[in-house]
């Protein structure tokens, strides 16, 4: 945790601007969150920062009331459990100026040897079982498997680690203490009880939106060794986890699928021009560490 005055800085950069924002995040690196503040009350800071902050105003009550409850935890770049090495290369994308977590375990420690599963939302019977079975096979292998704790694969991505009684982490485009979809309810608990954890960037009570899913891309991508895409239509939001991830040279995998089918176009498109390499079992996937 941060210290007092840090912490009062970044929960209110958190809620003054909308990720990525990366002159803010490359002022806040140079001149620290307490100055970067101060700078940004008086109108003194560059312009670009200025017109990356659209809420100069942000209040943190619920923020501080959250961590006054320990409902959630900050995670600042000064926190010993920040995956620094994980989030180093983000610079040109927008590195988070700090991250919610829910749940007991290390972000760091979860994020060491971790591979992303994620593809569409209107998934087919055989998406979510190749999702399924390959979360599965990795997290026996002690591999921690991310994604985007949506319906279908990433969905089957989670529960696929769950059922090997392995850890799994969700990153989402709302706060921590929202369940999107509602029905995931009962699989965050499960997630956080079995070790795993719910990660945002967004503050405590925000909703989710189109810009805000987009905006996560960037952490599944960055968050693990390599990323796997199972069924991805061609306009589907998980391609641009596949492109983050080629951005920041991890390692890139796709299951190819039917030619005829919608739901598997994006990933065979990614397959075809060489941004993902094939992957039909969990033996052709490398998530040791280094990059690609």
């Amino acid at each position: 945790m941060p210290s007092h005055d840090k912490l009062h800085a970044r929960l209110f950069l958190l809620r003054a601007a909308e990720p990525p924002a990366p002159a803010l995040h490359h002022y806040v690196a140079v001149h620290g969150p307490v100055d970067a503040v101060a700078q940004i009350r008086h109108g003194t800071a560059p312009a670009a920062v200025l017109s990356e902050v659209t809420r100069p105003d942000a209040r943190i009550d619920d923020d501080l009331r959250a961590l006054d409850r320990r409902t959630a935890r900050l995670l600042a770049p000064e926190d010993g459990d920040w995956p620094l090495g994980r989030l180093t290369g983000l610079a040109g994308l927008g590195v988070p100026l700090a991250l919610w977590v829910r749940g007991s375990g290390s972000l760091a420690e979860l994020a060491s040897l971790a591979v992303t599963v994620t593809g569409a939302r209107a998934s087919t019977e055989y998406g979510n079982t190749v999702a399924g079975d390959v979360s599965y096979e990795l997290a026996r292998a002690g591999v921690t498997v991310l994604s985007g704790g949506s319906l279908g694969v990433d969905e089957a991505a989670h529960r696929g680690a769950l059922a090997a009684d392995g850890r799994t982490i969700v990153v989402l485009a709302n706060g921590v203490d929202r369940t999107h979809p509602h029905q995931h309810a009962r699989l965050y608990q499960a997630v956080i009880e079995q070790g795993g954890l719910l990660v945002s960037e967004y503050p405590i009570g925000t909703r989710p939106t189109r810009i805000r899913f987009h905006a996560r891309c960037r952490l599944l991508a960055a968050l693990a060794a390599a990323t796997l895409i199972v069924e991805a239509g061609q306009r589907s939001s998980s391609l641009a986890v596949a492109r983050a991830a080629g951005e920041l040279g991890r390692r890139v995998y796709g299951v190819p699928g039917p030619i005829h089918s919608v739901t598997s176009k994006g990933v065979n498109e990614l397959l075809r021009t060489g941004a993902a390499t094939v992957a039909s079992s969990v033996e052709h996937i490398n998530y040791q560490e280094g990059v690609r």
